[in-house]
C-alpha cells in the first residue's frame, strides 16, 4: 500500500461538471487507485468529488468562480500547502505542468509529472533544456517528441471505467463533434464534412471568452443550415446519450493533440471515430478497425460512405483492451515502483542529480495486435 498524492488543476472540479479532461483523467485515476488499496489524497478544488481524502485548495472550480481574477495565486497556495505535507507521502503526482519544477529540485520527495498539455511550442525548449533529470511522463508517444532530452519514464494512455459509458450497438444515424469551438479543433471541417456526406452533424461544445468573436463571426452563421445541430456544452450524464447514438465522432483535428479523450469516450460507446491524422489520433485508432483516419475533408466524405464497414462491437472492445482505468492506473503504479525504487538505489544527496536520470521511452500501455 503507497500514500500518493494526486495534485490537480484548479480550473475545474475533480470530476468537473462540465468540460476538463485533465480532471476527469485524474479523477478516474484517483478513484482506481483508492479501489486498488492505496492511501490517496487530491488536492483539488473544494467542489471536488472523491473517494480519496480531499484536500480542498480553494472554494470551488476557479473557472465558475466569479471572483478568481488570478488562478495562478491559487495555484502557488496549493503547491505551498503540498510542500508542508510532502513527507506524509510515498509518491506526489503532480498534473498541473511546471510550475512546481523549481521546488521538485530543492526538496526531498518522490515526484512525477504528467503533461497533459502539447509540447511543440518553442517556448518549452529552454525550459526542457534546464530540467533534464526530473521524472516525467506523457500521454502519448507524439507528445514527448518535440522534447527528447526530458526525463521520459513513460507513457501512460488514458483509460476510463469500464461500465462509465454504455455500448450502443443501434445508432440514430447522426455525425457528432464533442470539444471545445476552436479553429484547431477541427470544427469547421466537420461542419464541410457533414455537409457534403448530407448527414446530420450535433455539436456539444464549450465557448471560450477568448473565442467568443471566432464563434460569432465564423461558426454562428454556419450553424443555421438545417443539418447542423448546436446543443452547447454536456455534462458527463448526457454524453453516453450523445455519443452513443452517433454513427460516428468527427475528430479532425489540425493541431498536435497530446491524447484527444474524447476519442475513446466515442469508442466506449461503440462509436468509430473518422479522424485526421494528428499528434496522437494513430496511437489511438486503428485505421479500418476503430476507425477511419483521413487526410482532408474529401477523406472524411468518403469515410463516411464507408462507416458500414466497421463493427461497433470492436471498436467497444478496443477501449476494453487498450483504455480501461484499471490498466491506467496499474501502469502508473509501475512507474511509481520505478521511482521509488531508484530512490531508494541511490545514497545521500538530493533526490534527482543530472547522473540519476531514468530510462527513457518506456511505454506502459498495452499496444494493438
Amino acid at each position: 500500500m503507497m500514500k500518493i498524492a494526486q495534485v490537480a488543476p484548479l480550473h475545474e472540479s475533480v470530476p468537473p461538471k462540465f468540460y476538463g479532461g485533465t480532471e476527469r483523467v485524474v479523477h478516474y485515476l484517483t478513484e482506481e487507485l483508492v479501489r486498488k488499496g492505496h492511501e490517496v489524497t487530491l488536492y483539488a478544488s473544494g467542489d471536488s468529488r472523491t473517494s480519496a481524502r480531499l484536500r480542498p485548495c480553494c472554494d470551488e472550480a476557479l473557472r465558475l468562480d466569479p471572483q478568481c481574477q488570478n488562478t495562478l495565486v491559487h495555484h502557488v497556495l496549493m503547491i505551498e500547502r503540498l510542500l508542508q505535507e510532502s513527507r506524509h507521502y510515498d509518491m506526489i503526482h503532480f498534473h498541473v505542468d511546471y510550475i512546481h519544477f523549481p521546488l521538485l529540485r530543492r526538496f526531498d520527495m518522490t515526484a512525477l509529472t504528467t503533461f497533459h498539455w502539447r509540447l511543440d511550442l518553442p517556448d518549452f525548449l529552454p525550459f526542457a533544456s534546464e530540467y533534464t533529470e526530473l521524472p516525467v511522463s506523457s500521454i502519448s508517444l507524439s507528445q514527448q517528441r518535440p522534447l527528447p532530452q526530458m526525463n521520459w519514464v513513460g507513457t501512460v494512455y488514458h483509460g476510463l471505467p469500464r461500465n462509465l459509458l454504455r455500448f450502443n450497438p443501434r445508432p440514430e444515424g447522426y455525425l457528432a463533434f464533442l470539444g471545445r469551438l476552436s479553429p484547431e479543433k477541427g470544427i469547421e471541417e466537420a461542419v464541410q464534412t457533414a455537409l457534403r456526406a448530407r448527414m446530420p452533424l450535433k455539436i456539444a461544445a464549450k465557448i471560450n471568452d477568448f473565442e467568443q468573436d471566432y464563434y460569432d463571426e465564423v461558426l454562428r452563421p454556419l450553424f443555421r443550415h438545417p443539418l447542423i445541430e448546436f446543443v452547447g456544452e454536456i455534462d458527463e450524464a448526457r454524453k453516453n446519450e450523445f455519443l452513443g447514438n452517433a454513427s460516428a465522432l468527427l475528430f479532425p483535428i489540425k493541431w498536435p493533440e497530446p491524447f484527444g479523450l474524447v476519442m475513446i469516450e466515442a469508442l466506449a460507446c461503440g462509436t468509430p471515430v473518422i479522424a485526421f491524422p494528428n499528434g496522437s489520433v494513430p496511437e489511438v485508432l486503428r485505421h479500418g478497425v476503430s476507425g477511419w483516419l483521413v487526410d482532408d475533408v474529401d477523406g472524411a466524405v468518403d469515410a463516411v460512405a464507408c462507416l458500414g464497414m466497421l463493427s461497433r462491437r470492436r471498436c467497444r472492445a478496443e477501449f476494453e483492451h487498450r483504455f480501461d482505468a484499471g490498466t491506467m492506473a496499474d501502469n502508473y503504479l509501475r512507474i511509481y515502483k520505478h521511482l521509488i525504487n531508484s530512490r531508494h538505489e541511490r545514497s545521500g544527496g538530493r533526490q534527482w542529480k543530472k547522473s540519476s536520470r531514468l530510462p527513457v521511452n518506456t511505454t506502459f500501455s498495452p499496444r494493438p495486435h
